[in-house]
Formats: C-alpha cells, sequence, structure tokens
C-alpha cells in the first residue's frame, strides 16, 4: 500500500476521495466528525504545494436530489481550514483546480458513479494528477471514483493508512472473544468481507436487512446472530438487542464496521 511519503505533490493536482457522508444533529447543522477527520491528509497536500480536490458521496440520492449536496460542507471546510473552499456543481470536462482546493458535488448525482462506468472513471481522473483515497467505508465497493486508483498514480491517505494499520494489528492478534459489528443492507458489496470475519470472529452481529441478504445468500454462519426472519419487523428487534448485548459485554475485542 503507497501512503502519501511516496508521492510527490508539489503543483499537482490531487483528487482525494473523502468519506463526507456528513449526519445532521436534532436542529438540522452538520455535525462535522466525518468532517475533521479527513483535515490531516488535506493539510498534508496543501503544505506540499497541491491543488487538493475533495470528492464523496452523500446519503442514496435517485438522480440529482439537492437534499443529498455537499454544498453545506464548503462553507465548513473553509472555516476549519481557514482558506476558500470553493464549491463545483457541475464539473465533468472542465477544469476544476482554479483554486488551491475545492469541493465537487455528491458524486452519487451520477449514475455512473455506482454503476462503476468506465466513461465516468475516466471523466473523474481527468480532473487530476494524482489520486488519494482516504475513505475506507468504500474502499470494497466498485464504484467509479474508487477505481481512479487504476489511472493515476496513487496512494492511501492519512486517515486510510491509519485505519488499515489499525484494522490489521486487531486481526493479527485479537484478545478474544472478538466480536463484529456489521452494519449496512447491501450484503452484495460485504459477501466476501463478511465470509472472511466469521471465519476469525468468535460472533458477527448483523441488522434484520443484513441477516435477510446472508440467509438468501446461503451463507450464515453458527456465529452470525442476527433477528430472526420469521417475525414481521425491519429492525432488530428486543430479543436481538439482549443477545448483542451479551456478547459484547462478554467480550473483549469489539470491532464496528
Amino acid at each position: 500500500m503507497k501512503t502519501l511519503k511516496d508521492l510527490n505533490f508539489s503543483e499537482k493536482r490531487v483528487l482525494v476521495r473523502c468519506d463526507l457522508n456528513t449526519p445532521l444533529n436534532q436542529e438540522g447543522k452538520l455535525l462535522a466528525i466525518r468532517i475533521n477527520k479527513s483535515l490531516a491528509t488535506i493539510k498534508y497536500l496543501l503544505e506540499r504545494g497541491a491543488k487538493v480536490i475533495l470528492m464523496s458521496h452523500s446519503g442514496r440520492p435517485l438522480g440529482k436530489d439537492l437534499k443529498y449536496s455537499l454544498k453545506p460542507i464548503a462553507p465548513v471546510l473553509s472555516e476549519l481550514l481557514d482558506q476558500e473552499v470553493l464549491f463545483i456543481d457541475d464539473y465533468l470536462g472542465k477544469e476544476v483546480s482554479s483554486n488551491r482546493i475545492v469541493l465537487l458535488e455528491n458524486l452519487r448525482f451520477y449514475k455512473g458513479e455506482e454503476e462503476n462506468d468506465e466513461g465516468f472513471v475516466n471523466d473523474l481522473a481527468r480532473l487530476g494528477d494524482i489520486y488519494v483515497n482516504d475513505a475506507f467505508a468504500v474502499c470494497h465497493r466498485k464504484h467509479a471514483s474508487v477505481m481512479i486508483a487504476q489511472k493515476l498514480p496513487s496512494a492511501a491517505g492519512l486517515l486510510l493508512e491509519k485505519e488499515v494499520r489499525t484494522f490489521g494489528s486487531i486481526l493479527e492478534s485479537p484478545d478474544r472473544p472478538m466480536v463484529f459489528l456489521i452494519g449496512g443492507a447491501k450484503v452484495e458489496t460485504k459477501v466476501e468481507f463478511i465470509k472472511g470475519i466469521a471465519k476469525i470472529a468468535d460472533s458477527v452481529l448483523v441488522n434484520y436487512l443484513m441477516s435477510k441478504g446472508l440467509e438468501e445468500k446461503n451463507l450464515f454462519y453458527k456465529n452470525i446472530i442476527g433477528p430472526g426472519l420469521e417475525k414481521d419487523i425491519m429492525d432488530i428487534d428486543q430479543e436481538a438487542v439482549n443477545r448483542f448485548i451479551e456478547k459484547i459485554k462478554t467480550a473483549k475485542t469489539v470491532v464496528w464496521v
């Protein structure tokens, strides 16, 4: 795995795949937790003379739905970095690196992102000279913004490097019992991961949709725990919660992914 130390970023246009899928608080304001986690990589690149082009998804929009726009994140980033972050909503086929740092509109506004369309991969790759992935949560997905790594010189960002090394050290010598909590609904994107984890974890805790998907694919192992499918529910029930609590209380290592 190449890291930022392996590349020269001076005067380069650097495409950075972040995870800025930022939730809102009860007042409808952005929670800057994920934004803050991206700052170390962004600052590192800026300090080395790069022009930084940030990319991310937000939610699961069906087409261009402005309630999932990344535009509100730009002023937050500007304040945190103490310099202007230019937001660009229409970026394909255009020069976008006029500023030192820009934020592109939600990648999922383009169907080519999740479809991993080769043309869309190429369109994104043309925007930069170097690609940096700093979004651990999407690394397993065959999405266009991840596949750019096949088109440009690439490296892991500081956050991704830290998460990979931490994850690796946990798997190498965990304190047992080791419990994994796996969220999400798209089993097809996590099949290989789940198969591998189920072989080394003492317990794997999943939600209803993940549980349903695993049974449909005949991938249920004895140490995978989730809500029973015979019940008319769409989330974990109290029985499942109690079983989760029992496993977590006795665990010496808990990993939530």
